[in-house]
């Protein structure tokens, strides 16, 4: 019997020696680099303009593969575990244990359970070669020879360090997790090189009994601590808890980082295989502005802040640091709004030369209810910015001129459907102002007069030379358009405000290198000077902003705020000479804010984004164009009262006029009234008491650019001795009466001297909804 034992023994090693021989020295193995370079994580990186990590996003949902770690980064705890678990002998014999080889022998020919033969050399070409992995029923007699032999060719062509690297990359763990940088993440939270003792045991377990139970991990686990230990060292309780702990855990997030909105957009323009050339003619097209985004190509030889030779990486021009700040500096606001019933917001940062995008915030993430909607890329009303590129068309329509006077007083404009009645509410109507103050302190009603000079549909033409994709026709938004009724996305309309700042010229924006953008004029250059300067004016905005708001900064800026119908959307759009910078705030399920003004919202994200960004960079005025004069103006004929202030004032040359005054000598040619009341003379006694305005019927929507408790609605009439009834109870005396307007249906009634109703209107006024003494609401009335 022993005889016979020891005779089976020396054949089958002879044949296994045979075997060997015979198998081809000069079997193709691939080298090291070969195989780091052809390594694919599941996730691609998305780094900004330097190579900087922004997002790392999870493309393969078939397997989970973390980034390829080398082996100094792996702690020396888990080496340490790996090789005493799997080939304590790794660093001794050149890929084949032969007295691993000889124990397992003996041990299958007496049917003793003994450790397995296998090196890691050996499992190594297993994972490199489908030729060699072991089926459902093990591996094959052919299967173990060639897998033996790729062994020795790797000890011979590759260092330990590197085949002990490449293991630890490529060894699948449990489940879809394949490397060690995976199943460290998902399992411990934390990279591999910060894996502890016992983090280090529970890897090295599931190497060879990846879907065990977390009983049957935690035993071994404690079996590889008593090999790294001294047995008497040892201790495992609470092992057990610990691993089924680690085993239940998923730390490894599919998606981390600081700009998911954007890592998306990218990962899709690629998978739809549709980047535009920045040299293409479509990416000058304005109703192509969002499409046209140029990502760079993926990285073929990896990147900075990429470990891997063949890392999946797209790069963009964002600036990781200013992605950041952008990030906390929006949280940080909506954090101080959370009260007022806000919890969305986006950012966009352009460059003003090259269209290149340089920050892009999405959401607010965490503070938000849908942090998957993409802010920058969602279609919100813009309230009123979009009124810099009303005043800008007529201007360059020669229909009025910085100083001209508009009148901002109550309007009743006759429509298709019904009467348009724009308002303010800020106390009082202002009565004649300049253009330069009615933009500069966003007035409504001279915005809607402005627009029934130039017509709807020409400023719907005009919104779509500067990029903003206005699908319906000017007539379908009515005169409701001057106060931003359409809808518009923030890239497109940052963009928009970028062609302000490059002086009426349009090119497409950009998210990859985009040194020579081919731009397209859009607006008349001047005009869009003229606009710019008004907009970037202290002076003309402080009627309604004042003169210390938040929008005023220690450089050069232009700058809009914009407030959308019943306060769902806050808007801060400007720039600087080499920046434009864009910020929504709001709810991405179009639920209204609470007492959110045009500073309040918005306008502190704007200004903080724009002081991080000069910190050290100035920002000088534009360089006026040619064909525009600079002339002294006045606005009162010779000794009169002034309606504004003397100054010097922007004309495009032939334009220009030395006095604005209603009636003066020199007079303005364009008054720019699109209806005005005549003026009634002193009701005598003997007329009958009246209200003259607003007609019965009028809905009326707040103003959201106002701060709400200076909002008031005015009401006349004719008579005298005359008392005021809202619902029944007396609210003033005489002809004329403000009233704080307070949401709802309302029914106004005048009380003649003789105690007798005399006259009675209803209206409504629409709003956000009323919180305590506070009125919230939208931009127009309208009936």
């Amino acid at each position: 019997m022993e005889i016979q034992v020891k005779t089976n023994f020396k054949a089958g090693l002879l044949a296994f020696s045979v075997m060997m021989t015979c198998a081809s020295p000069a079997q193709a193995v691939a080298t090291f680099d070969e195989v780091k370079r052809d390594f694919k994580p599941s996730d691609t990186l998305v780094l900004d303009r330097n190579g900087e990590i922004l997002q790392r996003l999870r493309t393969d949902s078939a397997v989970r593969r973390g980034q390829w770690v080398a082996l100094p980064d792996v702690s020396p705890a888990l080496r340490t575990a790996l090789v005493l678990s799997e080939d304590k002998r790794f660093y001794e014999h050149s890929g084949v244990d032969w007295r691993a080889v000889s124990s397992a022998a003996w041990g299958n020919l007496w049917n003793t359970k003994t450790r397995g033969a296998s090196t890691i050399s050996m499992q190594l070409a297993g994972l490199m070669d489908e030729d060699w992995r072991a089926g459902a029923g093990g591996r094959s007699l052919t299967q173990k020879v060639g897998q033996t032999v790729s062994a020795r060719i790797l000890e011979a062509r590759w260092r330990k360090d590197q085949i002990l690297e490449a293991y630890l990359n490529l060894v699948p763990f449990r489940g879809e997790m394949v490397g060690i940088d995976a199943l460290s993440r998902t399992l411990f939270g934390k990279a591999a090189h910060g894996l502890d003792e016992r983090e280090a045991a529970i890897a090295a377990a599931l190497v060879r009994a990846p879907n065990a139970k977390a009983v049957q991990v935690s035993q071994r686990a404690c079996g590889v601590l008593k090999v790294m230990q001294a047995p008497a060292k040892v201790d495992c309780e609470g092992l057990d808890l610990f691993a089924a702990a680690a085993l239940q855990r998923k730390a490894f997030d599919a998606s981390e980082g600081v700009a998911p909105h954007l890592a998306r957009r990218l990962l899709a323009l690629r998978a739809a295989s549709a980047l535009p050339s920045p040299k293409g003619k479509g990416g000058n097209n304005p109703e192509r502005s969002e499409s046209a985004l140029l990502p760079l190509p993926l990285g073929e030889g990896g990147g900075e802040g990429s470990a891997n030779s063949k890392s999946q990486t797209v790069r963009s021009t964002l600036r990781a640091p200013l992605q950041r700040f952008a990030v906390q500096t929006l949280t940080q606001q909506l954090r101080e709004l959370r009260g007022r019933h806000v919890e969305d917001g986006a950012i966009v940062v352009l460059d003003n030369a090259t269209g290149e995008v340089l920050a892009w915030v999405g959401s607010s993430g965490e503070l938000s209810d849908a942090a998957e909607v993409d802010g920058v890329t969602a279609l919100r009303q813009p309230g009123s910015t979009l009124k810099p590129f009303l005043y800008a068309q007529a201007v360059a329509e020669r229909r009025i001129t910085a100083a001209s006077l508009l009148e901002d007083s109550s309007s009743q404009i006759q429509t298709a459907g019904g009467l348009y009645i724009p308002q303010n509410y800020d106390r009082q109507f202002k009565g004649l102002v300049s253009a330069r103050t009615a933009l500069g302190a966003s007035l409504n009603v001279p915005a809607v007069r402005t627009l029934v000079m130039v017509s709807p549909d020409a400023f719907q033409k005009q919104l779509k030379a500067v990029g903003l994709p206005i699908k319906e026709a000017g007539d379908y938004y009515g005169y409701s358009l001057a106060l931003g009724s359409s809808e518009v996305s923030l890239l497109a309309l940052t963009n928009a405000y970028r062609t302000l700042a490059n002086g009426g010229r349009y090119s497409a924006p950009s998210l990859g290198k985009n040194p020579k953008p081919v731009f397209r004029p859009a607006l008349d250059p001047r005009a869009a000077f003229i606009a710019t300067d008004i907009i970037a004016d202290p002076l003309a905005r402080a009627r309604t902003f004042g003169t210390d708001s938040i929008l005023a900064t220690r450089f050069w800026t232009a700058v809009k705020t914009g407030t959308s119908k019943d306060m769902r959307d806050n808007w801060a759009m400007g720039f600087s000479q080499r920046y434009t910078v864009g910020v929504w705030v709001g709810n991405a399920s179009g639920a209204p804010m609470w007492d959110v003004s045009g500073t309040s919202g918005a306008a502190p994200i704007w200004a903080a984004l724009m002081n991080y960004l000069h910190k050290t960079e100035r920002s000088r005025a534009p360089t006026p164009p040619a064909g525009l004069v600079q002339s002294r103006t006045q606005f009162a004929p010779p000794g009169g009262t002034p309606l504004e202030a003397a100054r010097s004032e922007w004309f495009i040359q032939g334009t220009e006029q030395a006095v604005f005054a209603v009636n003066s000598a020199a007079g303005d040619a364009r008054p720019a009234r699109a209806s005005r009341s005549a003026k009634k003379p002193a009701a005598e006694p003997d007329i009958t008491a009246r209200i003259t305005a607003p007609a019965s019927g009028t809905i009326i929507a707040l103003d959201p650019d106002i701060p709400p408790k200076h909002q008031r609605i005015s009401f006349s009439a004719e008579g005298r001795g005359t008392r005021w009834l809202m619902d029944g109870k007396e609210f003033a005396r005489g002809p004329q009466a403000q009233w704080l307007p307070w949401p709802g249906r309302h029914v106004v009634q005048l009380v003649d001297a003789g105690g007798k109703v005399a006259d009675e209107i209803k209206f409504e006024v629409r709003g956000a909804g009323v919180r305590e003494a506070s009125v919230r609401g939208g931009a127009t009335a309208a009936r």
